[in-house]
């Protein structure tokens, strides 16, 4: 039987005595490795959007993954990134692999590079989605301290959070929140103890490693890597991926018009050519 996004069945590893929920389909008979995506603050595996998933899986197979704690996921959630990166890393040793290429956004791309410069031979190629490094500039908009914690956010609240200001935008983000929503057996929320954590988590990635030279241990990442922003990030400032591009010696950087925090959502189709010509060299 194929599966997709809307169809893959959920399962369970056990990893450290907790059980980690995740979803893998795609093209399974392809000679590049799995892809596991890492979701942003509180998502789960329902937050990604179909038409990006199905569209990488038709090259390679997807792996969906909730952390420790996270929306179906058991266990104590974590409450410092490294362990987040090093949940993950476990995660993927417990389903047999060798290696991955991996995708982060937002948060989930703070456990993406962590895991990339933790667990090196992991990683066989490393996409940054509206992210940063540590030490990175925290100067998000206000409003996001009020609308990222909101209990079960609206469509307004991702409007906002995540695209651009245009009508063309906000036609991008309600098509986004539809095609989001069409699974039927969806992920349960994170929870509030979920969310305390991984505030905390972000606080703690906030300070730079050295005053003197805060992304040194962004060089020592030789991995291809692909970082994508929108021009106007309101939740991790752009400068954050320039800061990522200028440091990592292989990486492409990718700056979308008209766009936010989830660029990639904005457009799927462009973001898929790219990525899939990325993922292909």
């Amino acid at each position: 039987m194929s599966y997709n996004h809307l169809t893959a069945t959920t399962r369970f590893v056990e990893v450290d005595g907790d059980k980690f929920a995740y979803r893998r389909w795609g093209n399974a008979t392809s000679d590049q490795p799995p892809m596991l995506l890492l979701q942003h603050f509180r998502g789960g595996m329902d937050h990604w959007d179909p038409l990006m998933t199905d569209g990488l899986a038709e090259g390679r197979e997807v792996i969906l993954y909730n952390g420790r704690g996270i929306a179906s996921s058991g266990g104590k959630p974590r409450t410092r990134i490294e362990d987040m990166a090093d949940d993950a890393a476990a995660f993927v040793r417990a389903l047999g692999l060798q290696q991955i290429d991996l995708l982060g956004f937002s948060l989930g791309g703070f456990q993406a590079l962590d895991l990339t410069w933790r667990h090196p031979t992991l990683v066989r190629k490393l996409m940054l989605l509206g992210t940063g490094p540590r030490g990175g500039n925290p100067d998000m908009e206000q409003r996001v301290l009020t609308t990222a914690v909101n209990p079960v956010p609206d469509f307004e609240d991702f409007l906002y959070l995540f695209f651009g200001r245009s009508a063309q935008a906000e036609q991008a983000a309600k098509a986004f929140w539809e095609r989001r929503h069409q699974r039927k057996d969806q992920d349960p929320p994170s929870s509030q103890e979920a969310g305390i954590a991984q505030i905390e988590a972000n606080i703690l990635y906030l300070p730079r490693l050295s005053e003197d030279d805060p992304f040194a241990y962004l060089r020592g990442v030789h991995h291809p890597t692909f970082i994508l922003n929108g021009v106007n990030d309101v939740m991790v400032p752009t400068i954050n991926s320039f800061y990522m591009a200028r440091n990592m010696p292989n990486a492409q950087l990718f700056i979308y018009p008209d766009a936010g925090h989830a660029a990639q959502f904005q457009y799927p189709q462009r973001f898929l050519r790219h990525a899939v010509q990325f993922l292909s060299e």
